[in-house]
């Protein structure tokens, strides 16, 4: 059975409504583990003590999926400080023994918002569409050499009725259970 890892960047999952159901909805699916990063890092994640831990982490799995709650049009800042800390050391400082092995491994984004998707739009409240406020992650996508793939989205994320988070939970089971059908397992090979 192939690897599906869920690195879930959420500042306090206890008080999460949205973020947490998905990662029940996901950590319910065979093969998939997901892992709270801010329970593991409560006081930040650093290069030097923690990048070897988190590049084995990337290293042995077969997809990975970032999880998070879009922030003022942004990652929460552990995710960037994760992406300093073990990108930088796999890519930039580890490439031959770290980062080109983790090149071709699918990437998928779910996400949570606060509005309506309306609101994504030229001339929206926000101005821009989601995949516009997702670019960075993308252009990290692509200059990791990670597959990138359509994110899930869950917009009025903090708004939702039980039954609609119930249905949301639901959906993001059918497409991470989908995707990991339609993605192959990641095949390393040594440096």
């Amino acid at each position: 059975m192939t690897k599906t890892l869920v690195l879930l960047f959420h500042r306090d999952l206890s008080a999460s409504k949205a973020n947490a159901a998905l990662a029940a909805a996901a950590g319910s699916l065979p093969g998939v583990e997901v892992i709270d990063m801010a329970a593991l890092y409560p006081d930040g994640i650093d290069m030097v003590r923690d990048g070897a831990r988190e590049a084995q982490r990337l290293l042995s799995a077969d997809r990975i999926v970032l999880q998070f709650p879009i922030q003022w049009y942004a990652t929460p800042a552990l995710l960037k400080a994760w992406q300093d800390a073990v990108l930088t050391r796999m890519f930039y400082l580890a490439y031959e023994q770290e980062g080109r092995l983790l090149e071709g491994t699918p990437l998928m984004i779910a996400a949570t918002a606060g509005n309506v998707p309306e609101a994504y739009r030229p001339g929206g409240r926000n101005l821009f569409p989601m995949i516009d406020l997702l670019a960075p992650l993308r252009a990290t996508a692509h200059r990791c050499g990670l597959g990138w793939s359509e994110p899930f989205i869950v917009y009025q994320a903090d708004k939702l009725s039980p039954e609609a988070l119930g249905k949301a939970a639901a959906d993001y089971g059918v497409a991470l259970a989908g995707w990991i059908a339609a993605t192959p397992g990641q095949q390393r090979t040594a440096a």
